[in-house]
């Protein structure tokens, strides 16, 4: 290649916007034109160079991206605007799922190496669950044609503008300490989240236990969810499994039968539920589905009901041994992947008139899996992806 001399580049750092001369080359034959210093910098001319960029997707992964922006001014003193924060997200976030896809790709392989672990957990507790996210109802992204106009409001969202965002979580019941009498904290626990169907999720899942090396012949894992069909057809995967169904999903259910016979604030529904949830945890659920079956109701919508949760409980009624579940220390509630899904999705990408694309949201969904998974270190090895 021969030089085309220096020519003055610039770009935005987290101290400024740098002015340098850069020697620029190119290729007669093929047309190729390199610029060696920025290949090595990792820069584009007048862009967010990768430091300042992991910073400002760090903030916007955080906080809405205008808030984000104001921030980046006030703690390093750079002033950006709300786009160029949400260009960092995105860049950022699409090369995180690209990696997440890759890495399912390859785990789903049966000739792929998964890592073995020295320290293989005999237990291990996987909960999934989905949560509704509103949808840009346009294609196109609106614009201000002057920077005084002011755009109409949204309009309301309709049926097909949600979709459902589902996150997997993975603990070693090891994991969970009891910090108090009754109440246990998870002190490590492994998230993944897609805005896709029940199958990309499991592929994740299951990536997830392979790199960690979790999926031994000798692994239990113990699958806790809320009854949804799609998690437990999904369960059969885990040749060497333990199904649950949630206990709190069960009394809730079993709630909504006694409102609408009693009403609301009824003091012998309060009762009813009370003696209904000791039997349950006692894991004397066929009990509970004969007692159910023997109250005498006038109201056909109490006799409806009744039939609903006596079907709910039959159908789970081997999900539902509480008791041996408690005793063998796996636990009975799904609030982990409750809690994931007010951390990862609710904190920031369900917060008042937010709506979003797939692709935005996904990526965001990305930074928010590695920012909560104590994994933000990682994106020092990931190089930016082509501009958006």
């Amino acid at each position: 290649m021969e030089s085309r001399g220096l020519a003055k580049v610039g770009w935005l750092c987290r101290f400024g916007r740098m002015a340098v001369p850069v020697r620029g080359y190119r290729c007669r034959p093929c047309k190729t034109s390199r610029r060696p210093l920025l290949e090595a910098l990792g820069v584009e001319p007048g862009r967010v160079s990768g430091s300042l960029a992991r910073l400002l997707a760090l903030l916007g992964t955080i906080v809405p991206y205008e808030l984000a922006a104001f921030l980046a001014d006030e703690l390093f003193g750079v002033e950006v605007s709300a786009m160029s924060v949400w260009r960092c997200v995105q860049r950022l976030g699409m090369t995180v799922d690209a990696e997440e896809t890759a890495r399912a790709l390859y785990h789903a392989d049966p000739h792929s190496e998964a890592t073995v672990a020295t320290d293989e957990p005999a237990v291990v507790v996987a909960s999934a669950d989905g949560c509704a996210l509103g949808m840009q109802p346009r294609t196109k992204r609106r614009r201000r044609k002057t920077p005084e106009e002011v755009l109409p409001p949204l309009p309301p969202l309709e049926e097909g503008h949600f979709r459902e965002v589902k996150t997997g979580v993975l603990l070693a019941t090891r994991d969970r300490v009891e910090t108090s009498p009754g109440r246990h904290c998870v002190v490590q626990r492994h998230l993944v989240t897609c805005l896709d169907d029940a199958d990309a999720l499991f592929a994740r899942l299951w990536a997830k236990l392979c790199e960690l090396g979790w999926h031994g012949p000798q692994t239990l894992v113990v699958v806790v969810g809320d009854g949804a069909e799609w998690l437990w057809n999904r369960a059969s995967m885990f040749s060497h499994r333990v199904e649950i169904l949630d206990f709190w999903h069960a009394i809730e259910k079993a709630w909504e039968f006694a409102l609408l016979r009693d009403g609301e604030g009824s003091k012998a529904s309060q009762r009813w539920i009370h003696t209904l949830a000791r039997q349950l945890r006692a894991g004397k659920v066929l009990r509970v589905i004969e007692r159910l079956k023997a109250l005498e109701l006038s109201a056909p919508e109490w006799v409806k009901k009744r039939d609903e949760l006596v079907r709910y409980y039959t159908g789970n009624a081997r999900r539902m041994r509480y008791d041996e579940y408690l005793r063998r220390g796996y636990g009975i509630g799904s609030g982990s992947v409750e809690s994931a899904h007010k951390q990862v999705v609710h904190a920031r990408l369900r917060q008042a008139g937010m709506r979003w694309s797939v692709v935005g949201a996904q990526h965001l969904l990305a930074l928010r899996l590695l920012l909560l998974s104590r994994q933000w270190r990682q994106l020092d090895t990931l190089r930016l992806s082509s501009a958006v």
